[in-house]
């Protein structure tokens, strides 16, 4: 119980001397309890407390990553027993490729969804980005940097495009990308042309973004050192952050079981991708993509804005958040994200097609970011969902192509596993409400 100097004849009191100020006015009971954060005492309690906590959350609903993860691990272990090729070396190569393309788009999609909204367009998008690359590039010789950065750009214009309708103008974002998805498929079939496929030279720098592999060992190892010890740096520094604060904050035992668990996994990856290839520049990027627009979303005020946007509008506009422009610049973002999916995936397949951002692209990359765990509610989820949901999605789709199960059975599967992905998002927020969380 805090007791207050009397300055006048340098004695305490409890609150009683009126004249001390008006913190005195409501005086603490003798027997009051003083209240201790409950995630201080977890840290006391060792791992027991741990467990305590880990249980505290499934009841009230903050399952975080625990279902996809888990549902991934189920995934891996019954394609694995149907068929030994599935985890082989050269199917996990190819499923680290195959999550860059759709992957990149389904982080644009995150962030939208993270404003409670939803961009229909992004398919579109990334195939008009790669039939701009293709035709300047190809068609008109322009330099493939200049076309690259070309392409990016407008992406970015097309999806501040449809920013400004919906929070500008205020037509509903599903319209506006509705009509993108039509207007950008369309004008992507003129630049085309009559030619309709344009094939990407072999040897450029387009083509080597998924057909380059580092295969020196140390390049596979390497990254996996540097993740492992970027990951243990941050939270040391996170947790000393919070410590100098006085809030609660992860122990170093914590710490390092946290490093060594993603160490297994990043060095057990490494290892499988050194017995073919090696590591996969897709991968590279797409995690380095990953990892920076992670920083932007939970380090930067930007992030937060983003967030506070999709928890609640009228509550960010009365705290000062210029509500247009962060919603334009959002789809701005995804408009840029879908020309690099775009991009990526023109160079896996080798060309730029009338097909390109067709088919199921779009709700691919719609569930992956759902699947991950991303709210459609807005406010809740990570760019990490990106590749948890792409996880999810590629790995069915490989172990049922190796099985020689039919199209139609594959989509039936994803689109049941997105119903229960959303069904777990919207009975967690339920639960949270109940708990007083929501």
């Amino acid at each position: 119980m805090t007791t207050n100097v009397d300055k006048t004849g340098g004695g305490t009191s409890n609150g009683a001397n009126k004249a001390s100020g008006p913190a005195d006015a409501n005086p603490v009971a003798k027997d009051a309890v003083t209240v201790v954060d409950p995630r201080l005492l977890v840290r006391q309690e060792g791992f027991k407390g741990y467990l305590t906590e880990f249980g505290r959350k499934m009841r009230s609903g903050d399952l975080g990553a625990v279902p996809v993860i888990v549902g991934i691990a189920i995934i891996w272990a019954v394609f694995q027993a149907k068929d030994s090729a599935f985890l082989s070396p050269k199917n996990l190569s190819d499923l680290s490729i195959l999550l860059g393309g759709t992957g990149m788009i389904s982080v644009g999609i995150v962030f939208v969804l993270l404003l409670g909204e939803i961009d229909l367009s992004v398919g579109s998008l990334s195939g008009l980005a790669a039939a701009t690359l293709a035709v300047l590039n190809v068609n008109h010789g322009v330099p493939e940097g200049i076309a690259l950065i070309a392409a990016l750009a407008s992406g970015a214009a097309l999806g501040a495009v449809h920013g400004f309708f919906f929070a500008k103008i205020g037509v509903p974002a599903f319209v506006v990308t509705l009509a993108g998805l039509l207007a950008w498929n369309g004008l992507m079939l003129q630049v085309l042309g009559t030619t309709g496929t344009i094939s990407i030279a072999d040897d450029s720098f387009v083509r080597d973004l998924t057909a380059h592999y580092f295969s020196q060992l140390i390049a596979a190892y390497g990254a996996a050192t540097l993740a492992t010890a970027g990951f243990f740096l941050a939270q040391f520094l996170d947790s000393r952050r919070r410590k100098a604060v006085g809030i609660p904050s992860r122990p170093l035992s914590e710490i390092l079981v946290r490093t060594a668990v993603l160490g297994l996994i990043v060095f057990a990856a490494a290892w499988r991708l050194n017995e073919y290839k090696g590591l996969p520049l897709a991968l590279v990027i797409f995690v380095a993509v990953l990892v920076i627009l992670d920083f932007v979303v939970r380090r930067t005020s930007y992030g937060r804005k983003v967030i506070a946007l999709g928890g609640s509008v009228e509550a960010a506009r009365r705290a000062g958040i210029n509500v247009v422009a962060i919603r334009i610049s959002v789809y701005s973002l995804a408009g840029l994200m879908a020309a690099c999916g775009g991009i990526m995936i023109a160079s896996r397949i080798g060309s730029a097609s009338q097909q390109a951002g067709t088919g199921n692209l779009l709700m691919e990359a719609i569930a992956a970011a759902v699947i991950g765990g991303t709210s459609l509610f807005g406010g809740r989820g990570s760019v990490w969902s990106a590749l948890l949901g792409m996880l999810v999605i590629g790995s069915i789709s490989s172990g049922m192509n190796l099985l020689g199960v039919a199209n139609s059975v594959q989509y039936m599967i994803t689109g049941g596993v997105l119903l229960a992905a959303v069904v777990i998002d919207s009975v967690s927020r339920r639960t949270q409400r109940s708990a007083g969380r929501g």
